[in-house]
């Protein structure tokens, strides 16, 4: 079924062009390059998997509760309009917020598609490029799963969120070759892998499981790879290059926390915009959920050289100051850790079911001569 029959709300035109802006950079050095990213550049080929392979999708999901996770995640939890509602209508609520957030992730992952590509025109080292050639693939991989998951499982699709949406824009326009970096692979990459961590960690569902800690596992090498550009080339910048790009973190972390709640949901139940927006600012899971989302970003933005006393300052007011001192390597490492222990009892488990199978046929046979 085309997309378009599947939105809640008219996206509008479905295409969005975004002017390009600055140089496309050659590099005719072809020997020279970072040990560590080369290394990152082989694991990336190393580790590209199929989505329609790796991914198991005879999973059944009901849409009514794609998730599994308590009701109390829900905005409207506890208020008059979710007392009123039947358990049909809160079901379809369930539906309506998991297309959100799923809807949201596809948008981010194209998104990062397009930005990883932006990364290979105009990044001047080759060493950087190779491995951004990776990560597109990666990127394509994930929108490609995360279109699958909503056009089949859940059968309703959001459009961008208009804040993931400006700063995308504002992160594509830029003409300096590390603002793809630092607005795709810092702030939404990052607000995306918490938000994935999260609904990972808490879903019940086998098949949302499967395919976070999968694209999880992806992006734990697309965070290393930003830190390793950026903490190289950031020092070299002067005080004040390294302002402007700090007051962009700044911009961009108020635009996500305050912005990218779901009100657009309530929205579509007839909440008015302002009633969904106080009931989203009171919920004490969405409230945990924002801090959440900055645990890391915070230690990233840090580890990468941008720490000025505005910045620190802003994430004092947000209450997230103390995730700059979280270990970043160890969150990574328990992705790919995730994924690959989740690979090793679902295959360990069909190949029990096969033996069996095996078996029976046997004794079955046994039995009839």
């Amino acid at each position: 079924m085309p997309t378009h029959e599947l939105y809640t709300n008219d996206p509008g035109d479905y295409l969005w062009q975004v002017p390009a802006s600055g140089a496309a950079r050659f590099s005719w050095e072809y020997e020279d390059g970072r040990e560590r990213l080369l290394a990152l550049y082989q694991k990336g080929k190393d580790k590209q998997w199929d989505g329609q392979r790796r991914i198991d999708w005879d999973l059944e999901v009901d849409p009514y509760d794609v998730l599994g996770t308590p009701d109390e995640s829900i905005s409207l939890y506890g208020t008059p309009y979710w007392a009123k509602m039947s358990e049909k209508e809160r079901g379809e609520l369930r539906q309506h917020y998991a297309s959100w957030q799923f809807s949201q992730f596809l948008h981010g992952e194209q998104g990062a598609m397009v930005c990883a590509a932006r990364i290979v025109e105009s990044v001047p080292d080759l060493d950087a490029k190779f491995y951004s050639a990776t990560q597109t693939m990666d990127e394509a991989r994930h929108a490609e799963i995360y279109g699958r998951f909503l056009h089949e499982k859940v059968g309703m699709v959001y459009p961008i969120n208009d804040n993931l949406q400006s700063l995308l824009g504002d992160t594509l326009r830029d003409s300096r070759w590390d603002m793809p970096y630092l607005g795709m692979q810092v702030l939404i990459e990052g607000l995306a892998l918490a938000a994935f961590g999260m609904i990972r960690d808490t879903t019940t569902k086998p098949l949302p499981k499967q395919i976070l800690a999968y694209v999880m596992q992806d992006e734990a090498r697309h965070v290393a790879f930003g830190r390793m550009a950026l903490r190289d080339y950031y020092k070299q910048l002067t005080d004040a290059e390294l302002r402007e790009r700090e007051e962009f973190v700044i911009e961009g972390c108020y635009l996500m926390r305050d912005r990218l709640r779901g009100v657009e949901v309530l929205e579509n139940f007839g909440i008015p915009k302002a009633e969904a927006e106080e009931y989203s600012e009171n919920s004490e899971f969405l409230a945990l959920f924002r801090q959440l989302l900055f645990s890391r970003i915070v230690p990233c933005v840090k580890d990468i050289g941008l720490w000025g006393k505005r910045l620190q300052q802003a994430y004092v007011d947000m209450g997230v100051f103390e995730m700059g001192d979280s270990n970043l390597d160890l969150l990574m490492a328990q992705d790919e850790e995730i994924a690959e222990k989740l690979d090793a009892e679902r295959f360990a488990a069909e190949e029990q079911a096969r033996v069996t199978e095996v078996r029976e046929a046997i004794e079955a046979g046994a039995a009839e001569g």
